[in-house]
């Protein structure tokens, strides 16, 4: 049986008819270019924060490192009595860039190092460096060691706070030599006197001025006082080293690393910003930061090489 509802009294009110729900907001149109602004954003930030850690902590985390492995192979290799003596290895064969040469020691300063093969911006990363057209320490002629003023690890920071007369002891497969700081000197300063036969020098370069912006070159001058090594002959003559490996050369070869890391980068970044729209925020950055941090000190790392060696 239908019960039928009483109708409404004479004097009630009209019902209002229901309102039309509102139509749903259009999709927001992305900016046209939006996604390579954050790409291009990304990017910078990275390659900012990268060159900042390169030439600080991570520079100097990654010298500690490199001399570490560096020193364990020295060891290793005087224990065998293969360690260098001339710029060829034991089998003729011409020495790696950045191979361990010697052992650097200077008391006054605390300073202890490897010294590598080559002075190359990319050589001069992991300590100081032989120049490779001299020859080494403890022979006859002027020996030549580059090292780094500031960054990876500043390794010749202190040079110019050397006193004439301190000492300066090197290590390398013909045993110790012993020099005696004679002069320290910068551009314009007089050449110190010619060397006879028999005598041996040492000649310790670094930049000159301030943090990261040097205006020229700081060198000390050290005097063979132990008896002299013999020297094997050498195919590297002086003077037939390439422009990189002089005082505050760069390394043109470094560009294509830098080419290729940036390539990888501005994927790394473009990638992320497609994520940003799929992800969200939170999910993005979790994921893609760290990989645009390393790519940035890749990018950075290599760009590095391209700047003047003894920085």
């Amino acid at each position: 049986m239908t019960v039928l509802s009483p109708p409404p009294p004479a004097d009630a009110p009209p019902v209002p008819a229901p309102a039309p729900e509102p139509a749903s907001a259009p999709p927001r149109a992305e900016r046209p270019g939006f996604a390579f602004a954050g790409a291009a954003l990304c990017v910078l930030a990275a390659l900012l924060l990268g060159f900042a850690a390169n030439l600080t902590l991570v520079g100097h985390l990654q010298h500690a490192r490199d001399q570490q492995t560096a020193y364990d192979e020295f060891r290793r290799e005087l224990a065998l009595g293969v360690a260098p003596v001339g710029q060829q290895t034991y089998d003729g064969k011409m020495l790696d860039p950045g191979a361990p040469v010697a052992l650097l020691r200077i008391p006054a300063l605390g300073l202890k190092e490897i010294v590598g093969e080559g002075t190359t911006s990319g050589v001069l990363m992991s300590g100081p460096g032989h120049r490779r057209d001299t020859p080494l320490p403890g022979q006859p002629g002027t020996s030549v060691l580059m090292g780094r003023q500031w960054g990876y690890g500043s390794p010749f920071h202190d040079l110019h706070r050397l006193p004439v007369g301190t000492e300066i002891r090197l290590t390398t497969g013909q045993g110790t030599a012993v020099y005696q700081v004679s002069a320290i000197r910068r551009k314009g300063d007089p050449l110190p006197p010619t060397l006879k036969d028999g005598e041996g020098r040492l000649t310790l370069i670094t930049a000159d001025g301030s943090p990261y912006t040097p205006y020229g070159t700081l060198r000390v001058d050290a005097t063979l006082t132990s008896a002299v090594q013999p020297a094997p002959p050498r195919p590297l003559t002086l003077g037939w080293i390439d422009r990189s490996e002089q005082a505050m050369g760069t390394e043109n070869a470094a560009w294509l690393p830098v080419f290729l890391w940036s390539q990888a980068l501005l994927a790394a970044a473009l990638l992320t910003m497609a994520a940003y729209r799929v992800w969200g925020r939170w999910q993005t950055w979790i994921v893609g930061a760290p990989v645009l941090a390393a790519l940035g000190l890749a990018v950075s790392g290599a760009a590095t090489r391209l700047l003047p060696n003894l920085l």
